[in-house]
């Protein structure tokens, strides 16, 4: 099985090259459109800011081939961000593929979110063997809120998307690669489609 993360200068790869190698694969770290389009599974990671993400992604051209991706893409963190309409962070225009908007926390909480919260409302294959109200590591500000394509909710200030669904597309706001057991189960589950 051909696994390929998205290069493109935004994202904490190691820890997910970690991740599918202890599920027994090996990843390959490219931007290169022939690379992606005849991978099994894209993994498009994600950790910085929206508008400087999005320019890199236009500059290698990657904004109008992901979505046109036929396999299965999972979408990480700001990853998943991406391929929202759009996002308040830096007035960012995304990747359009989940048909929602990317907002900022409000100041009531402490932003960004950092550590262990709950997902609940569990939905597809990709949380497999998944017990309702497990625990997932995030580190957000913005966050999608909960839509048509919710497959997984997180309560914080607000009730959000922690996971979205369209198609072969899956995204996650949490950090499975950084989540023990569970997330590892959820990333070998998407592994598996």
């Amino acid at each position: 099985m051909k696994i390929v993360i998205i290069n493109y200068g935004a994202g904490n790869i190691q820890s997910i090259m970690f991740a599918i190698e202890r599920l027994g694969f090996k990843a390959v770290l490219t931007n290169n459109p022939d690379e992606i389009k005849s991978a099994d599974k894209v993994i498009f990671p994600g950790v910085g800011e929206a508008s400087s993400a999005m320019a890199k992604l236009r500059e290698s051209g990657l904004d109008s081939l992901i979505p046109q991706l036929k396999q299965p893409v999972l979408g990480i963190c700001l990853g998943m961000q991406l391929m929202c309409n759009k996002t308040e962070e830096g007035n960012t225009e995304g990747l359009g593929i989940f048909d929602v908007d990317v907002l900022k926390f409000s100041s009531n909480v402490k932003v960004p979110q950092m550590g262990w919260n709950q997902i609940y409302d569990l939905k597809t294959d990709l949380f497999k063997g998944i017990s309702e109200n497990e625990f997932m590591y995030l580190v957000h500000s913005f966050y999608a809120p909960n839509c048509a394509e919710s497959i997984a909710t997180t309560n914080y200030d607000v009730e959000y998307a922690s996971a979205l669904q369209k198609g072969n597309f899956y995204g996650t706001q949490f950090h499975p690669e950084k989540s023990g057991d569970v997330g590892e189960k959820i990333l070998g589950n998407f592994l598996k489609m």
